[in-house]
């Protein structure tokens, strides 16, 4: 299908070919016969194929018309159901819960649907994802270095995020400019650092990283003042990227406390 298929710009499309690399993503997912799998952006079935073998309902969301045609030709309506449209405007509650997804994801869409996910997170088992390495690199990063910020805390937060492989350019066809990473979301059944209010806590972390060289007095000057910051244990000089999930939590639930 990748040979007859044309190749649309708009969904910045770049299928994964390299057999070695999916028995690699299939091993990583472990898929077992009663999962509830759903596939984002399966393209012409490059994991879609291998994780039929394993399941026995398989359900994908594709935006190309083309291909969920070839998709629906191709695959028995039995074993595969699949959803067209954008997965961002999904709604993932329609599959129920402990649902694992996984996808081949365009770099274009990678932030979006890591907060479109993030926001359904209650419904969800894991997630296995292949995005640009930069993206799995912020997603994991560590407070201070230079790849740390509100995607790094938001996701943080809620998750437990594994960097697994990289994968170079020539997996796919056409070839990135880029490497890949798979990444591994697992949720936490309760967050360790709980935020008493998460609108809250999601409305610090954009203060704080909102300008990067701002330090947190400028950045959330206005919720709190710097002698407050100093209460708790925070330096007011500092700027928003040295700080930990724990920390954003304990500036919001002061501030939750605060306005009872």
């Amino acid at each position: 299908m990748q040979a007859t298929h044309t190749l649309r710009k708009r969904f910045s499309q770049n299928f994964l070919e390299d057999r070695g690399i999916v028995r690699q993503i299939i091993a990583a997912i472990d898929p077992r016969r009663d999962d509830r799998i759903v596939e984002i952006g399966p393209g012409p079935g490059a994991l879609t194929a291998p994780l039929l073998v394993h399941v026995a309902h398989l359900d994908v969301i594709e935006i190309d018309r083309d291909i969920v045609r070839g998709l629906r030709a191709r695959f028995p309506s039995e074993s595969l159901h699949v959803h067209q449209g954008d997965a961002l405007d999904f709604d993932f509650s329609a599959f129920g819960a402990d649902i694992r997804v996984v996808g081949n994801l365009p770099y274009n869409i990678s932030t979006p649907i890591l907060f479109h996910l993030n926001a359904q997170v209650g419904l969800l088992r894991d997630c296995h994802f292949m995005f640009q390495r930069e993206v799995v690199e912020r997603m994991a990063a560590e407070p201070g270095s230079p790849e740390y910020g509100r995607l790094s805390v938001m996701l943080q937060y809620r998750w437990v995020i594994e960097s697994l492989f990289d994968v170079p350019p020539t997996a796919f066809h056409p070839q990135p400019k880029v490497w890949s990473s798979v990444v591994r979301m697992t949720p936490y059944a309760t967050p360790p650092h709980r935020a008493s209010d998460e609108s809250l806590f999601a409305d610090v972390v954009t203060r704080a990283f909102g300008q990067r060289r701002k330090t947190l007095r400028n950045a959330l000057r206005e919720l709190l003042e710097a002698g407050e910051l100093e209460q708790l244990g925070i330096e007011p000089g500092a700027r928003g990227e040295t700080l930990g999930v724990p920390e954003f939590v304990r500036i919001a639930n002061y501030l939750e406390q605060r306005q009872r």
